[in-house]
């Protein structure tokens, strides 16, 4: 197949109608310029110039090869200056899934700011109810970062953003409610539960920290969103235990801390850590950093 750098050749001997003249505007030899001319004709199995005494004349099929290839130095010309502004974070696409947790606790502010620095950048955003399959979309190839609680299990590159509380959310009047020290977790197990279902990465997690603490849950119904679990204890249903992201500035119900004090990673899984878009848009998260939790209400 012909070159990019034959094209261009042709094009220059059309333009210029000399050998001499086109090797000088492309800063060639002469002889390297016909070199890609005679391999450019041997691809059409066509000459495309017929040598004067002085200059060149453009033969039919020369003229319509020159014509094309002016389409074609266009199409690479604009896909070279793509690629640099994709490059500079300035265009392109982002595919994002997160745990719905994360969309305005974390995500919010870098997303208002792309929106203002980087119009032309494209944000896609899907939002989750477990680490696992928002990582599970990642590694399908359907998107490109995945930000959340750490996952199950995953063979991709992770960033580590810092860490999130969990804490215990009641309804109002509740036995908890006048504390000041924090919940022991060994008192959960006198209180119905609002627990996750067991495909829910948080299900995991908590019958996990259950086990360690030797804390026999008793759970009432399962959800599969913290945010839900939240507003369920808070309507009275139970207690629940939640990630500081899903109780917001105007949490439900009565948030206590747990004691002593425990937190969970809150990590970006990446398909390509070599993506410019990608490092740059995990920078900025970086750069703002988790919210700061004001304590319980």
């Amino acid at each position: 197949m012909t070159t990019l750098r034959a094209l261009e050749c042709l094009v220059a001997v059309v333009e210029h109608r000399s050998v001499s003249r086109a090797a000088a505007s492309l800063y060639m030899s002469q002889p390297a310029l016909s070199h890609q001319i005679a391999s450019l004709e041997r691809e059409l199995g066509a000459p495309v110039i017929h040598r004067l005494p002085r200059g060149v004349r453009v033969t039919a099929a020369g003229r319509a090869a020159a014509q094309e290839a002016l389409v074609a130095l266009s199409a690479a010309a604009s896909a070279i200056q793509i690629g640099r502004t994709v490059g500079r974070a300035d265009a392109g696409s982002i595919r994002i899934s997160c745990a719905e947790t994360m969309t305005t606790w974390l995500l919010a502010p870098v997303l208002r700011q792309w929106r203002l620095q980087r119009p032309e950048v494209q944000l896609d955003l899907s939002e989750f109810t477990s680490a696992d399959t928002a990582v599970k979309h990642l590694e399908a190839g359907s998107v490109d970062i995945a930000i959340g609680p750490r996952p199950t299990s995953t063979t991709a590159h992770v960033s580590v953003f810092g860490k999130e509380q969990i804490v215990v959310v009641v309804a109002p009047g509740h036995r908890f409610a006048e504390r000041t020290t924090g919940v022991a977790i060994c008192e959960l197990a006198d209180e119905p539960f609002v627990h996750y279902h067991r495909d829910n990465g948080m299900a995991v997690w908590v019958d996990e920290f259950a086990e360690r603490h030797k804390v026999v849950l008793n759970p009432i119904l399962r959800t599969r969103s913290p945010r839900t679990a939240a507003q369920l204890a808070a309507g009275g249903i139970g207690a629940a235990l939640v990630p500081v992201s899903a109780v917001g500035p105007a949490p439900p119900g009565v948030v206590r801390l747990l004691r002593p004090a425990i937190e969970r990673d809150v990590i970006a899984v990446i398909a390509s850590p070599a993506d410019t878009l990608v490092h740059q848009f995990l920078t900025d998260i970086h750069r703002c950093g988790l919210p700061t939790w004001s304590g319980p209400t």
